[in-house]
């Protein structure tokens, strides 16, 4: 019987435990599950939450009962004012369900595969401008490397066509992703109507980015023949020749806003991974000479291709341990109890929303040895196989789990191995490390290393 009480993390009056929230919401969180358990409620301006940091939990509300436990609304407001009503951002459960139906055949693994020789090939182009001995700033060059494939990937979009919007395209999705930080840590979400500084500065952001897909739309249709544009290979000609099962097309506008959101997320979560990736290998000599031994034995001097990645399997448990390490989704959208439910052997009440945090998962010493440590090893196939479901969850879990994992993977992989088969980067005393956790994960200052040709 579900009558449990949750125990409940004591704040402040009104603000509750909202300060240490904003100061370090990972590690605050992370601090909960270790202190409470798997669930624990606590308050952030008035508003009751709910951490649910149990495996058997987490399977309750993102898989077997996942429409019992829809998208706060206030967090799909959020998004929505970002990402438009795309994937990530959509409440409507069966609209959501018919738009993944239609856009998942792009996701393919056989589609996918043909986008390896330009991730091979951009990550080439990016190291011929590099020096040895210079300092960059790995997360702005990665930043930028993953949004010119997923431009060429998602609409047909060469690097030389999107070269002259890369940097404006850029500034205006990290002014974005600050003001909708700003909007998940207020305690009021003012209306869009309202000419407030935050609202002006989203609203001259997402114009610049809805004016880059708005137009690569256009474009396309202007290649129409009688009406119908041609199957290039890329997600926007899927887009706009997939049909619903009622025969209707797809709306430009919903069109621009799937394009828009997996943009984003196509780029943003995947160069904080390589970002991440490149930060711990400087700090780990051991672990990134056994990722040179295997690129040197396999690829022997040569860039990688994909028949070469089932042979390159530690390269890929660096990808996985930099993933529990800083997922780059590192809390899932808040969820809301649609009704009286309960979770487990707790009664949870209609409306308690709740949080679900990868990093916190991922970091917790009873599901993890030496959760800190930073050990591909763990991924190891042997050892991979002991790590129970829905503790190690990167890309979410459930009927909204992340539509391009694979792809993700894929292009990580052979990024990685590409630019480790030649270059390494040493972090220099200057540079500081402080989480920056908004909606994907990164470092508050970038990540500024020097570039070391190897030999």
């Amino acid at each position: 019987m579900a009558n449990k009480p949750i125990p409940t993390a004591k704040g402040a009056p009104f603000v509750g435990l909202a300060r240490p929230m904003i100061a370090n919401a990972p590690e605050f969180l992370l601090r909960l599950a270790t202190e409470y358990g798997g669930l624990v409620e606590f308050t952030l301006f008035g508003r009751r939450f709910l951490l649910v940091a149990d495996p058997d939990a987490i399977r309750e509300v993102l898989v077997t009962r996942a429409d019992s436990f829809p998208k706060a609304a206030r967090d799909a407001e959020i998004l929505g004012r970002f990402l438009g009503q795309g994937l990530v951002s959509n409440n409507d459960v069966a609209f959501h369900k018919q738009q993944r139906k239609l856009m998942q055949p792009a996701f393919h693994p056989r589609r996918i595969q043909n986008y390896a020789g330009v991730m091979v090939d951009y990550t080439l182009r990016l190291m011929a401008g590099w020096q040895a001995g210079a300092t960059r700033d790995l997360s702005a060059e990665m930043m930028e490397l993953t949004m010119f494939i997923v431009s060429r990937s998602l609409y047909g979009a060469g690097m030389d066509e999107m070269a002259d919007e890369a940097q404006t395209v850029g500034a205006a999705i990290e002014t974005l992703q600050g003001v909708s930080n700003a909007d998940f840590q207020a305690p009021v979400l003012w209306p869009e109507w309202l000419p407030t500084g935050r609202n002006r500065r989203r609203k001259a952001a997402r114009a610049v980015l809805y004016e880059v897909i708005e137009q690569l739309i256009a474009a396309r249709r202007a290649t129409a023949v009688n009406g119908q544009v041609q199957d290039t290979g890329d997600l926007l000609s899927m887009l706009l020749l997939a049909r619903y099962d009622d025969g209707r097309f797809m709306s430009d506008r919903q069109a621009r806003d799937e394009l828009v959101t997996l943009f984003v997320a196509g780029h943003e979560t995947t160069s904080n991974a390589l970002t991440w990736s490149w930060y711990l290998l400087a700090q780990h000599p051991q672990v990134e000479a056994q990722l040179h031994a295997e690129l040197d034995a396999v690829l022997g001097g040569r860039a990688p291709t994909l028949a070469d990645l089932p042979d390159l399997p530690f390269t890929l448990q660096i990808i996985k341990e930099t993933l529990r390490l800083y997922p780059p989704a590192w809390v899932l959208n808040t969820r809301v109890a649609a009704e009286d439910t309960a979770v487990g052997e707790y009664a949870v009440p209609r409306g308690r929303q709740i949080f679900i945090a990868p990093y916190v998962m991922h970091r917790l010493s009873r599901y993890w040895d030496n959760p800190t440590r930073f050990d591909p090893q763990r991924f190891a196939p042997e050892r991979e196989k002991e790590i129970a479901r829905y503790v190690y969850l990167p890309f979410g879990a459930g009927p909204r789990v992340c539509i391009g994992n694979a792809f993700a993977l894929m292009e990580a992989h052979l990024i990685v191995a590409t630019i480790a088969q030649r270059w390494r980067f040493e972090l220099p005393p200057t540079q500081t490390i402080e989480l920056q956790p908004q909606i994907t994960l990164s470092n508050k200052t970038g990540m500024q290393m020097r570039l070391m040709p190897r030999a």
